[in-house]
């Protein structure tokens, strides 16, 4: 399909222009040969398909593919209150000759008419195509990958990692150069929406009147989300592992915690985040072991990829304590980020790994951020930093994990640095290596001179940061039994509809020597 290079082949470019649309509506009805044709109990309304397609969360036989029901997606989703059957297809090839997997499922009102299939019965490594059709109407074909072979321990995974769009900030143009970046897998960790109010003086106004509390208002968010079409090409061409930082429901909240617990009641916060969970399920490609309990959501989860990557996707808001606000309380020993249960399933899954190299999707970032210039510290009580007895005990596990890599998001900027076994002591070892992702869209684009002279002052107290920008973008990832290397992929602008991508950096994590160097 593509060489490593990011050059894209006439053939793979073709699917790319013709991905959005239907492949010839009057071919594809005659290629769709369903087993039993089945139709909706009335007719639905045109263009129950505007969300577009996805898939997620590759199997080495397997993937989850998804899509939702919406003719109508900013007001509801426009759909009949009933359940309707949608066929889908799963083929070798984009024109859909030789389906290898097909069936029904059903699209239902409780869930917001979407779907979530979760296809079996695939071969390891393979790229598939996949579509979807409701009471006559097709979808636009997404395109897949499996993952490899449990036993493979050679190849190469590229890895896109991106966070925090922010639709009121700007266009999200980094995904256009994704696109062309071709990746096996996109890794997405938080914030896929904002929950903030409209605001008159934005690039792009969110919909609505205020902050979405109720499960409509959520629905009618994600659907606007959904429909950036930079964001909707790279969905339905590879698959995404998906987690949830805090605006997914509201900013900076811990647990059933809110920001303003003074404005929001107990009760009523439970009410919003089980409204924000079942949202969050209904629009991201995952399986049913994350169809929300009321206020709970089970999303932390493992991957494998061969024996090549084992990848670890962490929940760092719903079992967290409530933030510290002092130096002293960010050093408690008593609070935690990740909960008894999630913490002891992490430890056991980096020490009994097969994998050559150890990624640990964390929403936030993990290494050291001293925002005090000179004598002193001071962090930002929100990311690891907030709980660092937890955060040094990871550390000192790192020594026996083979090729730990953290990947972050959550800070609109990148801060990509070696991880230290203890920050407290600029001579400690480095343990692992950190990528914390700039934001797709978050921030908007933002003054480079004034972030330097804010931010630069601040380097000889984070020794351990390697490259520190606030350009808009993402990371992109080839990772090798050998080693990883990485480009900070970035775009000139997100206030236009189309961007100019770069590369800002290239590095270097070397396979068995802990850390991360500019190349």
């Amino acid at each position: 399909m593509t060489g490593r290079n990011g050059a894209v082949s006439p053939d793979r470019r073709r699917f790319l222009t013709a991905g959005a649309a239907v492949l010839g509506a009057a071919a594809s009805a005659q290629l769709w040969r369903p087993a039993a044709a089945q139709a909706a109990d009335t007719p639905l309304p045109d263009g129950v398909f505007s969300l577009g397609v996805a898939s997620g969360d590759p199997l080495p036989d397997g993937v989850v593919l998804w899509t939702r029901l919406a003719p109508d997606p900013l007001n509801g989703g426009g759909m009949p209150d009933s359940a309707v059957p949608v066929e889908w297809q799963v083929a070798q090839d984009e024109r859909f000759r030789r389906v290898v997997r097909r069936g029904v499922a059903t699209a239902r009102p409780e869930y917001g008419h979407s779907v979530h299939v979760d296809v079996r019965g695939l071969r390891p490594g393979r790229t598939y195509w996949y579509r979807f059709r409701a009471d006559g109407q097709i979808s636009a074909a997404g395109r897949t990958r499996t993952a490899p072979h449990p036993f493979r321990s050679g190849g190469t995974l590229r890895l896109a990692l991106a966070s925090c769009q922010n639709w009121q900030h700007g266009y999200f143009t980094p995904y256009a150069d994704m696109l062309d970046q071709d990746p096996d897998v996109v890794l997405f960790v938080g914030d896929y929406i904002y929950e903030s109010t409209p605001s008159a003086t934005a690039v792009r106004r969110h919909e609505g009147t205020g902050e979405p509390y109720s499960l409509v208002q959520y629905r009618n968010r994600y659907a606007q989300y959904r429909t950036d079409p930079d964001l909707a090409a790279m969905h339905a061409n590879a698959p995404f592992v998906v987690t949830f930082d805090d605006h997914e429901v509201d900013n900076d909240f811990a647990g059933e915690i809110p920001q303003d617990p003074d404005k929001q009641p107990h009760d009523a916060f439970v009410a919003r985040l089980t409204a924000a969970y079942q949202a969050y399920y209904e629009h991201m490609p995952v399986r049913a072991g994350a169809v929300p309990n009321g206020p709970h959501i089970r999303m932390y989860r493992r991957l494998e990829f061969g024996r090549l990557a084992r990848l670890n996707v962490l929940d760092t808001r719903q079992y967290r304590s409530d933030q510290a606000t002092s130096q002293a309380g960010a050093q408690d020993p008593g609070l935690t980020m990740l909960g008894a249960r999630q913490k002891q399933w992490l430890l056991d899954g980096l020490h009994d790994s097969p994998a050559r190299w150890n990624l640990v999707a964390s929403q936030i970032m993990m290494a050291e951020t001293d925002l005090l210039v000179g004598e002193g510290k001071q962090w930002f009580y929100d990311a690891w930093d907030g709980y660092q007895a937890e955060r040094n005990e990871f550390l000192k596990e790192f020594r026996s994990v083979r090729n730990p890599v953290v990947l972050s998001g959550d800070r609109h900027l990148t801060m990509i640095s070696d991880l230290k076994e203890d920050f407290a002591d600029p001579d400690s070892d480095v343990v692992g290596a950190e990528f914390v992702g700039t934001s797709i869209s978050s921030s908007g684009d933002q003054d480079q001179a004034a972030f330097h002279r804010e931010w630069d002052p601040r380097l000889p107290d984070n020794p351990h940061w390697k490259v520190l920008d606030a350009h808009r973008g993402y990371h992109l990832l080839d990772i090798r039994r050998d080693g990883i290397d990485a480009q900070v992929r970035i775009v000139d602008t997100v206030r236009q509809p189309t961007a100019t991508p770069g590369t800002l950096a290239r590095l270097r994590v070397e396979a068995g020597r802990p850390g991360v160097e500019v190349v």
